[in-house]
């Protein structure tokens, strides 16, 4: 019999994670070892937000290398993990068919990889992207995400990835180690309360929390993956934090683990 899978939302903060070892990425490869192998992985990652809902079907998504102005060696990286358009066509049957099925344009972007080179660095795992369609409110997708929670009892590890606090205006560019800023401190702290209390229901309306959820997630890109992980929790779930911190102080790195 297949084991419940949890579902997971990182903090993924810079790209160049990938090829770093510091404590963000020695969690996560602990994260990777702590838990039952999956059968598949389905990712929401923020660096795919379109105005459409789609899934990727290709055998063999390629890695894709979407920012700009890092060295030469985070470009040539690849995370060669193979696709599986039967997963896609499960993620079809549970959200509609409304939702456009990708079987050439995307791949993995490095929401995806940047995390997943760690957690699972053998990349013998099938994984597959579902786009965040930017058209809907938070709640929409808090809603919609709902759907693919069959998906924990087939051995899918549900993903998401993005980061609580994302503020790149703010962000102290090649000054990693000052301290977060007030607003994102409370904010983190409102989220983890909500979150270990159960009541999403705030953060599924997040832009009505106020100015520190403004600033902490002025654009929705990268807070809405962690309501697809959220609408994943069931009553008697354990929920955890097993990854925590700030980086240039206006990005949260804050792992949440559901089961």
């Amino acid at each position: 019999m297949t084991s419940l899978m949890p579902a997971i939302f990182f903090g993924h903060g810079n790209p160049m994670n990938a090829l770093a070892n510091n404590a963000y990425t020695k969690a996560w490869s602990d994260i990777g070892r702590s838990v039952p192998k999956p059968k598949a992985i389905l990712c929401i990652s923020a660096h795919w937000y379109i105005p459409a809902v789609g899934v990727t079907a290709m055998k063999v998504p390629r890695t894709i290398h979407d920012f700009g102005g890092f060295p030469r060696e985070l470009f040539e990286f690849e995370y060669p993990a193979p696709g599986s358009p039967e997963l896609a066509a499960k993620v079809i049957d549970l959200l509609g068919d409304e939702i456009v099925l990708d079987t050439e344009h995307w791949g993995l972007d490095h929401g995806t990889w940047s995390v997943l080179c760690h957690v699972f660095p053998d990349a013998d795992i099938p994984v597959v992207q579902l786009s965040i369609d930017e058209t809907k409110p938070s709640a929409w997708h808090y809603e919609f995400a709902k759907k693919l929670a069959p998906l924990r009892y087939e051995g899918v590890l549900i993903v998401g990835s993005g980061n609580l606090v994302h503020n790149l205006h703010t962000y102290a560019w090649g000054k990693q180690d000052v301290e977060p800023f007030g607003w994102a401190l409370r904010f983190e702290q409102t989220a983890r309360k909500l979150i270990e209390s159960g009541d999403h229901t705030p953060l599924a309306n997040y832009e009505l929390m106020g100015k520190d959820a403004l600033l902490s997630a002025p654009t929705p890109d990268h807070f809405l993956p962690l309501l697809y992980v959220l609408a994943m929790q069931r009553d008697g779930d354990e929920v955890s934090f097993p990854v925590e911190g700030f980086d240039g102080g206006a990005i949260s790195m804050l792992s949440v683990k559901i089961g």
